[in-house]
């Protein structure tokens, strides 16, 4: 095996510049750092190429799969975007959240008078609809973030979660259900 590849999807450019990979699309834009001495990288048409400075060990054929994967992301990213879905659960006291100027404000929670605030990253909207707040972006990883930074923003340690279920909660992982 000489040589992988990896399909440029339609309407994804992708530029390669020492490493890292530019990935625009009409969804957003994402940059991301993938270098290895061991592995060179160049973009032919409609196909990201992938060489082996001499040759191909096992390690390196791990390494591209990693790479592949993480370029998928990101196509579907800049394609697509990536959706988190969170539900807000207020059962002892009503929970007040809301966005304002960039940030998540959580209001009452339990009886707090002092507002837990969130700071949401650049590329990441994130909006509050009834009792769901949903987190979208294009860089999978800034996303995913935000939407665990979220969770853990209402967390309440050394009290029993089956109790004391008042929260924000993840339930979708960009289309992956959990509950």
């Amino acid at each position: 095996m000489d040589q992988d590849e990896l399909l440029i999807q339609e309407g994804v450019t992708v530029t390669v510049d020492q490493g890292t990979f530019k990935i625009k699309g009409p969804k957003g834009e994402t940059q991301r750092t993938l270098y290895a001495p061991g592995v060179l990288v160049e973009v032919e048409g409609s196909k990201i190429i992938f060489k082996p400075a001499k040759k191909f060990t096992l390690q390196h054929k791990r390494l591209i799969n990693t790479y592949k994967a993480h370029l998928i992301n990101n196509f579907k990213g800049v394609t697509q975007g990536h959706t988190y879905l969170l539900k807000i659960c207020s059962g002892h006291f009503p929970m007040n959240v809301a966005v304002k100027n960039n940030a998540l404000e959580v209001k009452n929670l339990l009886g707090e008078t002092i507002p837990r605030i969130f700071t949401i990253p650049q590329d990441v909207s994130v909006k509050v609809e009834g009792d769901q707040v949903v987190v979208t972006g294009a860089d999978k990883e800034k996303t995913a973030q935000c939407a665990a930074s979220i969770e853990q923003l209402t967390r309440r340690p050394g009290f029993d979660k089956r109790v004391f279920q008042d929260g924000i909660y993840l339930l979708d992982k960009d289309g992956k259900r959990l509950a």
